[in-house]
């Protein structure tokens, strides 16, 4: 069925021969001695008959088929891929509030500076999402510790994208060894407690 899909063969004979260079490929990649941006380039400059350059085009094509016909069969392989572009497409929400000023937009004109605008924005959004991600696993232990049953499967759905409890406009005063004295041993803040509904 999936026949007219496919109107190229992948040539496994090409990827076979290259193995071992993409093999190097990948280990110079994965441990930091060229960086991924000038591998492209170099390939990117080079004819596509390079043998390499070809024979990594073929993997990908191959991996992308693997991918593709996984997806389609799986229907458990797609609910779980969903999520995760829901929870990535999540974090939109937190940055659009980090970004308020000049409404969301990067107004610089030269380069050096948008870059440093957008490095200082994915900072501020990592804190966020660090920070909440902390806090859920002290509640869920202190959920659990107290005999709560939570199911892992269900911790799954879970986002780290969060944010209610930032506060991004105004100006907040801080008694900073009023709020030290606050902490644990661990460096945490205490967790607010629900208290239970009155009869």
């Amino acid at each position: 069925m999936a026949g007219p899909l496919l109107p190229q063969k992948i040539n496994l004979g090409l990827i076979e021969g290259n193995w071992d260079d993409l093999l190097r490929l990948a280990g110079s990649i994965k441990f930091g001695h060229a960086a991924t941006s000038l591998i492209v380039g170099k390939l990117s400059a080079s004819s596509w008959q390079n043998t390499l350059a070809a024979a990594l085009k073929e993997y990908g094509a191959l991996r992308r088929t693997v991918y593709a016909a996984r997806y389609l069969a799986d229907e458990t392989y797609r609910r779980k891929i969903t999520r995760q572009l829901n929870k990535g497409e999540s974090l939109h929400s937190p940055r659009r509030s980090l970004l308020y000023a000049h409404e969301g937009a990067i107004r610089h004109r030269q380069l050096a500076a948008q870059t440093e605008h957008a490095w200082c924005l994915t900072l501020l959004t990592n804190s966020v999402v660090t920070r909440t991600t902390e806090y859920y696993g002290l509640a869920i232990a202190q959920m659990r510790a107290e005999g709560r049953a939570l199911d892992d499967e269900l911790l799954t759905h879970i986002s780290p994208a969060h944010s209610e409890n930032v506060n991004f406009f105004g100006t907040i005063n801080v008694e900073i060894d009023t709020e030290l004295a606050k902490l644990d041993p661990a460096g945490y803040r205490p967790l607010r407690s629900r208290r239970p509904a009155p009869p």
